[in-house]
């Protein structure tokens, strides 16, 4: 999920049942369950464990992001895309800033967060969703590392969607303070037919001090080794051997989202759960 500082089609997706699409928490040899939210409890997320960005954040979205949008409901975590109009309580005629010029919000959605409250260095995360393939979505599971300004203080997309295609991302500071990006897509029809995104799927990390490798059904889409993954400005900083912490949400638009051109909403992202494992 491309985060800037200056902070294929389906139609809206119906609930079935969890109960036996859940995979053991305890199936992991060599590693114990450090934390997990399975989102068995019926309405709003657990505030221990999840925070929440708010208003227009990043990358010239489209989504006023807020708490609302967000609820918890027969198992599943729910990040709902709203459209709906009403002012921009930031709004200023002639601001120079995206966030204060837009007069009116026209869409709402949620971003969760473990800023502040969680936060972890190496493990396996795994989390297991559904996501909105529909025209001008961009569902996204990430994490940003706590010390360091971005890019330099490192971007891991675990989950990314958008136009078409299925990402999996690490960015750090490059040269000339540019970003450096290790990207790799996949295109939905590499994955499966027709009907792979309206199925849940579990995606995959596994970071230690050696690699990171992110992974969707157990297909490796993209690794790298910690050894590339120094910032380039001469501090030798490597942000991807301090602590993280994890964001969810479902963005619409901005600079690589597309247009949410269809009259079907609400749209979901639903997640089945998210879990944090770390060798014993």
């Amino acid at each position: 999920m491309r985060t800037f500082l200056f902070f294929a089609a389906a139609s809206t997706l119906l609930f079935s049942g969890c109960a036996t699409r859940r995979a053991s928490i305890n199936n992991l040899p060599g590693y114990k369950l450090v934390w997990s939210d399975e989102f068995n409890k019926d309405g709003r997320p657990d505030s221990t464990k999840w925070t929440y960005e708010k208003g227009f954040v990043r990358n010239h979205e489209l989504q006023w992001y807020q708490p609302d949008n967000a609820r918890c409901e027969k198992g599943l975590l729910i990040i709902e895309a709203k459209r709906e109009q009403r002012p921009n309580p930031n709004y200023e005629a002639n601001s120079q800033d995206w966030r204060k010029n837009r007069a009116t919000i026209d869409y709402t959605s949620s971003c969760l967060i473990t800023r502040g409250l969680h936060q972890w260095q190496y493990g396996r995360f795994e989390m297991r969703g559904r996501i909105d393939v529909s025209p001008g979505m961009w569902p996204a599971w990430w994490a940003l590392g706590v010390n360091k300004r971005w890019p330099a203080n490192g971007e891991i997309d675990m989950m990314e969607y958008y136009r078409g295609m299925l990402l999996a991302n690490f960015v750090h500071l490059g040269e000339n303070g540019k970003q450096k990006w290790y990207t790799v897509t996949k295109k939905l029809e590499e994955l499966g037919d027709a009907s792979w995104a309206t199925k849940f799927h579990t995606w995959r990390m596994d970071w230690d001090a050696d690699s990171l490798a992110l992974y969707v059904d157990d297909i490796l889409l993209n690794k790298v080794m910690q050894a590339d993954l120094t910032n380039r400005d001469g501090s030798n900083f490597k942000p991807f051997q301090q602590p993280q912490y994890m964001l969810l949400n479902l963005a619409l638009g901005g600079d690589n989202g597309g247009t949410p051109n269809d009259a079907t909403f609400p749209h979901r992202f639903e997640v089945d759960y998210v879990r944090v494992y770390q060798q014993q």
